[in-house]
């Protein structure tokens, strides 16, 4: 995919970075658009209108109010090469929390809904149940290509099931990003929707199609320019949906998000599995 972006000075063209996909120019109260558009040969990636959303969020709120969960559900294809529109419902700001809902449209329909919730961090006890999987560092592992993603990159650990796509892998940006946290919370949203927990399953069953919802809860901070380990698990197959889990650790083991997805499993080859 070869795409360029303007540089604010309008004299330049480069490659974009995830920091261009948060590029939203504002509109009005409430309402944003993307500004970083490119040709696409699949629909508009899930992730990037995601992050959008939150980041359009995001700057409705008081800047001590941190994401913790957000919850979208895909309803259209979207088109890369069009700009994507934002409006957002300000459901409510309590003492500690606020309440966002989002739309995302292109061509005047839907084509995402959000709703987001935020936060003023808050004192209690810091507990980690379960250890993260224990896997090598990123530095002595072989580069894995995540397609899709602008200026990202990955590493492939030793895989927990057998399939074309990994469902473990090591990822962090490749451009410094600002110290905001909102920025590194909408970069991990970003990261959190590429490829399929659901690769696992059988090939010749049935295969993952295009994602119905994404649910994300942030635990704790990280800084997503740092190497940080995505995991995903499948969980189950049902009525035509497949359903699986995800979590995001830091090198230190630390779990900062947590995340599930489901997406449409119809019947036919499951093309995340190798041929035979």
């Amino acid at each position: 995919m070869e795409t360029v972006a303007t540089d604010p000075d309008g004299r330049r063209e480069r490659r974009p970075t995830v920091l261009d996909v948060l590029a939203l120019e504002e509109i009005d109260r409430d309402l944003y658009r993307s500004t970083l558009v490119f040709t696409d040969p699949f629909p508009l990636y899930g992730g990037q209108v995601a992050a959008q959303a939150l980041y359009a969020a995001g700057r409705t709120v008081a800047p001590d109010r941190l994401p913790h969960s957000l919850h979208g559900y895909f309803l259209r294809s979207g088109d890369a090469a069009r700009p994507t529109v934002f409006r957002v419902d300000r459901d409510r700001d309590g003492g500690s929390f606020s309440a966002r809902r989002v739309v995302a449209l292109q061509g005047g329909e839907v084509v995402f809904s959000m709703s987001a919730s935020f936060q003023v961090p808050g004192a209690g006890p810091d507990q980690q149940v379960h250890e993260t999987p224990q896997v090598e560092p990123a530095g002595t592992l072989p580069v894995m290509e995540l397609p899709r993603l602008f200026s990202m990159e990955s590493r492939r650990p030793p895989q927990p099931y057998d399939g074309h796509f990994p469902t473990r892998f090591w990822a962090r940006a490749t451009v410094p990003l600002p110290a905001e946290p909102l920025v590194h919370a909408c970069v991990l949203t970003y990261l959190s929707d590429i490829g399929t927990g659901l690769s696992a399953l059988p090939e010749d069953e049935a295969s993952p199609g295009p994602t119905i919802d994404h649910a994300l809860w942030f635990h704790r901070d990280a800084r997503l320019d740092d190497w940080v380990l995505m995991d995903m698990v499948p969980r189950t197959v049902s009525g035509g949906r497949g359903w699986y889990t995800g979590s995001i650790s830091t090198a230190g083991g630390t779990l900062v998000a947590s995340f599930a997805q489901e997406t449409l499993f119809r019947p036919g080859r499951n093309p995340f599995r190798p041929g035979r």
